[in-house]
């Protein structure tokens, strides 16, 4: 009895702690005002850890000591969210950020101004945490929007992350809630960590962002552990058992239930106030103790929000307002030249190297040789240089007034620096381009494209694979991929048979793909992956395509002369029909869109909420599309059936309050049929 008495007294004073603790990680890592000193925390710490030690059976996830790392894994898992985590559009300037007020209240229909919530926007990496029962589950990346990572146990060592919630008053911990938010690296922190690495003689990272995306990414959590990464939760996704009506609200409740939320928030009651929200966040800019690129701002009302809807996977209802790209001055040590897939030249400017928000930049983009005319770029200049958009440099002014006589004019080559096949510039057309019908260059950029996620798929085939592969000969056009041996594979650099027969694996699963990302992945000049899908619609047999007539291709909507043109052109080419030829002969079978007429999902739109058993929601969007419907990531009164998976959430829940049909994975499978 004595002996259950002790027990029990442990297991009471484990919880005691565990709750102690939390709250004093709440007050340091979320409030920054801590109640206890470092040293009383270690002290309460330290007795947990012997009383779980003593007592392993009684030790939950949520508790403290479970923050220190797991065992490393081999790879990352996948998650896919219940509610995509969609991309924002951007604006520029004042006048944009007008434009999208103006964009929406004429969706609405309405003339008073509207509410919105005005938020910095970090520069870090954008997560989700799953609570259900207010206990964390998941935590992934952002990854494409649909599924990302599965990062639950280097999540778990963020200090700022709750790993139970707290209970608000107001607003009850739901049974199942989604959080998004950035994880991030203080300034501060970052130069610490790299001071730390370059003493230790490890490389250095390139920026805070860099850091904590790859902190995050390691495989072996206790390395994230001991990074300094930090998060604020802006919104959530899924909810289930509870409800708000304001974005604001969410941001209170969210801060109520633990989680680190954005100090410098602002609340505006029009697009004027917003803009001035947006012009605070940009005077604390350069004190922020992080970096951030921009505003965030989000109609307040979420009611409104779920009316606007989406188009293409960003939300009508927010807006990210860039910062003005930070500027530097360089000195232009030389101008090099770079062939693309298309054979297009583009000069780059060799930089003496400076920082530029926190980048170290070498290389900057001169676009073309009109663009070089126009500026007056020449190799020895004193150059402004910029980060467009914070990520992509380029030359934006020459200061004339600092040459000393010594600087070079540049011209475009006359023949191409790759395989010395003679440049040609078409009339009207600004780019110059290499005609060589077999320039290793074009062809290495071809077939990363060609291998790439949105075309035909084909997982592990690398930049430096490629670079092999062609610098071997061992491909010479894409047709060749279909040709690799395990044994060739295996000789190459750094390749062990393992990752030599995976990469055979997916050379072979890529041979059945939509034509459609067939038609993208061939590389046909003004073809992205919308004019794919319309040809594919169109022409769906390969031959059919490599017949029509300039005339027959402008006859679609899309399709205007230029790149009516540009596909016949690619078509009379003797090498692609070759390659298109032994593509075929070698398996590759794309699969062809059903007739959109016969297809019940023609104009109509599809959102799918849950999880499915025969396919991921991917494929089933893309099924969709295929059968001459859209799918949509949000429920509107525009939606024409929501299928619902198991686990079934909010969307559901809408779905019922407008009355849209709701269609089980079975009758949704029927009706592909039917069009098929």
């Amino acid at each position: 009895m004595k002996q259950t008495d002790c027990a029990e007294k442990a297991r009471a004073r484990m919880e005691e702690l565990r709750s102690a603790l939390r709250y004093h990680d709440y007050r340091y890592y979320v409030l920054d005002s801590p109640e206890i000193s470092d040293a009383q925390y270690d002290a309460m710490f330290r007795e947990l850890q012997e009383l779980e030690r003593a007592h392993p059976e009684w030790i939950t996830p949520d508790s403290p000591t479970q923050r220190v790392g797991a065992p490393p894994l081999e790879k990352f898992g996948t998650v896919e969210h219940a509610q995509p985590m969609l991309s924002l559009a951007n604006a520029f300037t004042e006048k944009e950020a007008r434009e999208f007020d103006d964009r929406i209240r004429r969706f609405l229909r309405r003339q008073e101004p509207l509410e919105y919530v005005v938020e910095p926007k970090m520069d870090g990496v954008a997560v989700e945490l799953v609570y259900v029962d207010g206990l964390l589950q998941v935590g992934a990346t952002r990854g494409d929007g649909i599924r990302g990572e599965d990062v639950t146990q280097n999540i778990k060592t963020i200090r700022s992350v709750p790993l139970r919630l707290m209970a608000a008053p107001s607003h009850p911990v739901p049974e199942r809630v989604d959080v998004r938010g950035e994880v991030f690296m203080a300034v501060a922190d970052f130069h610490r960590l790299n001071e730390k690495r370059k003493e230790e003689g490890e490389a250095l990272f390139a920026n805070p962002r860099n850091a904590a995306a790859g902190s995050l990414r390691q495989l072996d959590s206790s390395i994230t552990a001991k990074r300094p990464l930090d998060m604020f939760a802006y919104g959530i996704g899924e909810l289930r058992g509870g409800g708000f009506e304001t974005h604001w609200e969410v941001l209170q409740v969210l801060k109520a239930w633990g989680l680190k939320v954005n100090p410098h928030i602002f609340l505006c009651p029009s697009i004027e106030e917003a803009l001035a929200g947006y012009r605070r966040i940009l005077e604390m800019r350069r004190t922020l103790p992080y970096e951030a690129d921009g505003a965030v701002i989000k109609v307040n009302s979420l009611s409104l929000q779920r009316e606007l809807g989406e188009i293409s996977r960003s939300p009508r209802w927010a807006i990210a307002f860039k910062f003005p790209a930070q500027q530097e001055t360089t000195q232009v040590r030389d101008i090099q030249v770079q062939v693309g897939r298309t054979g297009v030249l583009t000069p780059v400017a060799i930089l003496e190297p400076v920082r530029v928000g926190g980048v170290q930049v070498r290389r900057a983009s001169l676009h073309n040789q009109d663009e070089i005319d126009k500026m007056d770029v020449r190799i020895g200049d004193t150059v402004v240089i910029q980060r467009a958009g914070e990520v992509i440099p380029e030359v934006v002014q020459v200061l004339k007034e600092r040459r000393t006589g010594r600087e070079r004019p540049f011209t475009m080559p006359q023949r191409c620096p790759v395989c010395g096949s003679p440049v040609e510039r078409v009339e009207e057309e600004a780019a110059h381009r290499c005609t060589g019908v077999s320039c290793p260059a074009k062809l290495k950029e071809s077939i990363l494209h060609f291998g790439s996620k949105r075309a035909m798929d084909i997982d592990g085939l690398g930049e430096k694979l490629v670079e092999q592969l062609v610098d071997r000969g061992l491909v010479r056009e894409v047709d060749d991929l279909y040709r690799l041996t395990q044994d060739q594979l295996a000789s190459l650099e750094r390749m062990a048979d393992k990752s030599a027969s995976n990469i055979i694996g997916a050379i072979e699963a890529s041979k059945t793909i939509p034509l459609e990302r067939f038609y993208y992945a061939l590389g046909i000049r003004h073809v992205g992956e919308h004019l794919a899908r319309v040809l594919a619609r169109h022409f769906p047999d390969v031959h059919r395509l490599a017949q029509a007539t300039e005339e027959e291709l402008t006859a679609i909507p899309e399709v205007g002369p230029k790149v009516a043109q540009a596909i016949a052109s690619f078509f009379r080419d003797p090498e692609k029909q070759r390659a298109i030829r032994g593509l075929l002969a070698l398996g590759v079978s794309p699969i062809p869109p059903v007739e959109a007429q016969e297809s019940p999902f023609k104009g109509k739109t599809v959102v799918f909420t849950g999880a499915m058993t025969s396919m991921t929601r991917e494929e089933a969007e893309a099924l969709v599309e295929r059968l001459g419907g859209r799918a949509a990531s949000s429920v509107s009164a525009r939606t024409s059936w929501v299928v619902a998976g198991s686990g079934a959430g909010s969307k559901l829940d809408k779905a019922k309050e407008l009355g849209i049909p709701v269609l089980t994975e079975e009758e949704f499978l029927a009706m592909t049929r039917k069009g098929s």
